[in-house]
């Protein structure tokens, strides 16, 4: 078991209105910041640069979108 793994979350649901760049950004530095700061998640010691935030919605036509991370969300 390594605790170096990087956490991965993989949203497989939004509502079609909201599939923009802009929401999945907002989405995704939400998810990074409740991971990071919280007390559980500083007790894991998950740091921002270790998540990765992935949306699974090409099954309605949409491309899959790159993942998200502590640089492309600030």
């Amino acid at each position: 078991l390594s605790y170096n793994a990087m956490p991965v979350v993989i949203i497989n649901w939004i509502p079609k209105a909201c599939r923009t760049a802009a929401v999945r950004k907002e989405v995704a530095a939400a998810i990074i910041k409740a991971m990071t700061t919280t007390e559980a998640g500083k007790r894991a010691e998950i740091t921002p640069d270790k998540v990765v935030i992935r949306f699974a919605d090409s099954q309605d036509g949409f491309p899959l979108p790159a993942g998200w991370n502590h640089e492309n969300t600030q």
